[in-house]
């Protein structure tokens, strides 16, 4: 049996015009060469399978063959290849090193390539330094990564930094197409398009995958054979269930989903994929955003097609409903419910008889809508008269400012409607219809409706401008005015009585459970000075408290003592109040005064304090 070679080996690049997707890197690396202008440390990043390999293989060999007349010669000798991975300790570095001074037997150049040079120890690039800074004229470094932020900034800054970027799917599908058409496979573009995806820019994992499918379909490489090959859903699954959403039709879209789970596909992967099915149909309505769906001609329109039968309003909702899904289905307790509940969500969007469409949407109304909407019950009534029978307007008909609310309407307003005659409600007397039309026509005056008086309310003000707080002031004072003068008593009461009182507002306070406050009243006592009660506390927290119940507290006093003139001084006195810190030996003192066996069962049990 012939030895069987893979495709990333046996179509590796060997020109810097084989590398695929790195045009401008690849063209910089040709001018340097060109015009000698190479550096001596170059870092080669980006993701895998991209060609960092490739490209430093093909510069260490092209800047050996300009040296020379012969472009056969490979200077295998040459070049040198280290796995950083496998040779990250500061003993393989000087190895290293050691080998740097030597110059080369053969050629101009001789080239190190250090593959994931992020896997180099601390102290293997401390001692990689000084020889990367300051090699030999005829040695070249070239480093390669996938993870540049691993490696420390004082070696980045003796290189020269090229970053391969990811291989587009239309550039890995032609390179595809080309190695087909040399190993005479027949290959479906869209099955191509799928290999190309499943990449994701990686050329090398598309050969692997190009590769796997061959031996399972042989020469003949169908859209069908690659997805039942990679076990990916493919283009027709979305378009199919796009198909249900839109006929509502929610039980084959639930057995469909059974299907695919069946399948071994997981429902978190089917959810994304059609929302990001959703993404290309929206897409794919517009000329000028149709460019970006990346895939075949014959599947873009389909997907053209598709899109002529949905509308944005059905695609942004079915974007949000499937996205909100793929957020929570890691959190969801049962998982395929959560799908199949979004599923049908989705296939009631165009549905007009779903509970969704019925729901009644509350919004805020314009003040010009406002203006169109009745106010009152009567002027309802009115414009249901007016669908029947005419009735025509006079301009003194009073008005009703808009901003008022129907709640304040009095209750005779409701018995004036009440005897008012319903324009719906039927005849007391079977009258003809020509004794009907005449009444009609002898209305001379219009029925007004009845409206509530208006003049005693206070008006609204907004309180967003100064004359808002101008008009609040005038009304403010408008009300003190009108409010009734508050009784005034004068009794005389002792000093005697007044505590009698106090003592009493404790009481009640105690009863009422507000017990903290009845304790603070009562840490000293006040004293009376004609009218002014003279309340001394030893910290402001007392005062405070006494301050935010001082209103009930004077009415309390007012309402017992009959005087109304009667005013409440607190003050505080920081000196008076007690501060005692004691130590344990002092607590042991103290209790000894009050019990002196104490003492004795210390010495009896020899306890210490």
């Amino acid at each position: 049996m012939e030895h069987f070679v893979v495709s990333a080996r046996k179509y590796r690049p060997e020109t810097f015009e084989d590398v695929v997707g790195q045009k401008a890197i690849t063209n910089t690396l040709l001018n340097a060469i060109n015009n000698d202008h190479l550096a001596q440390a170059l870092l080669f990043t980006g993701p895998r399978g991209v060609g960092k390999t490739s490209c430093a293989r093909i510069l260490a060999k092209k800047i050996n063959q300009d040296a020379t007349d012969d472009e056969t010669t490979d200077f295998a000798f040459n070049i040198f290849e280290l796995d950083a991975a496998s040779n990250n300790s500061v003993d393989d570095i000087r190895n290293l090193t050691d080998q740097v001074r030597i110059p080369p037997q053969s050629g101009k150049y001789k080239v190190y390539i250090i593959d994931e040079v992020h896997m180099l120890s601390q102290q293997a690039f401390n001692a990689f330094l000084k020889t990367l800074e300051e090699p030999p004229k005829h040695a070249i470094f070239i480093l390669a990564t996938t993870e540049k932020h691993k490696i420390i900034p004082t070696i980045l800054s003796r290189c020269q930094i090229f970053d391969f970027k990811r291989i587009t799917v239309g550039d890995i599908k032609e390179h595809l197409a080309d190695i087909a058409k040399k190993e005479g496979v027949d290959a479906d573009d869209d099955a191509l398009h799928i290999i190309a995806q499943k990449a994701d820019g990686a050329m090398r994992d598309a050969l692997s995958t190009y590769d796997r499918v061959i031996s399972f379909s042989g020469n003949k490489l169908t859209r069908e054979a690659v997805t039942e090959n990679l076990n990916v859903l493919d283009y027709e699954t979305f378009f199919r269930t796009t198909d249900l959403l839109l006929d509502n039709n929610i039980p084959e879209v639930l057995i469909y989903f059974n299907e695919i789970l069946a399948k071994g596909f997981d429902g978190q992967h089917f959810i994304a994929g059609l929302a990001s099915h959703f993404r290309d149909l929206m897409v794919s309505k517009n000329q000028q955003t149709i460019a970006l769906l990346e895939v075949g001609e014959r599947t873009k329109s389909k997907y053209f097609e598709q899109s002529q039968a949905t509308s944005y309003s059905f695609l942004q909702d079915g974007i949000d409903l499937a996205n909100s899904c793929d957020f929570n289905y890691k959190m969801s307790q049962n998982q395929r419910l959560h799908v199949e509940l979004c599923l049908m969500k989705l296939a009631s969007l165009t549905d007009p008889n779903s509970p969704e469409k019925k729901k009644t949407k509350h919004h805020i109304l314009s003040p010009k809508e406002l203006e169109k909407v009745p106010k009152t019950v009567s002027e309802v009534a009115q414009n249901q008269e007016t669908e029947t029978t005419p009735v025509i307007k006079t301009s003194d008909e009073p008005k009703v400012n808009t901003d008022e609310d129907i709640s304040n309407v009095s209750t005779p307003l409701d018995a004036n409607i009440n005897s008012t005659e319903s324009p719906s409600s039927p005849p007391e007397n079977n009258k003809p219809a020509k004794a009907n039309s005449e009444e009609k026509n002898s209305v001379e005056e219009p029925r007004k409706p009845l409206k509530p008086s208006l003049e005693n309310r206070p008006k609204k003000v907004n309180g967003l401008s100064i004359k808002s707080i101008q008009e609040k002031k005038r009304l403010k004072e408008a009300m003190q005015k009108d409010k009734p003068e508050e009784e005034k008593l004068t009794a005389e009461f002792s000093e005697e009585r007044m505590l009698e009182v106090w003592d009493e507002y404790i009481g009640v306070l105690g009863d009422n459970g507000s017990k903290i406050l009845a304790s603070v009243m009562n840490t000293s006592r006040p004293k009376l000075d004609g009218t002014v009660i003279k309340l001394e506390l030893p910290n402001d927290s007392m005062k405070l408290n006494i301050l935010q119940e001082q209103g009930e507290l004077m009415k309390f006093l007012k309402q017992k003592l009959q005087n109304t003139s009667i005013v409440l001084d607190i003050t505080v006195n920081h000196k008076a109040e007690k501060k005692y810190v004691y130590t344990p030996r002092e607590k042991f003192e103290k209790l000894k005064e009050v019990n002196p066996n104490l003492e004795l069962l210390r010495t009896t049990f020899d306890l210490d304090i």
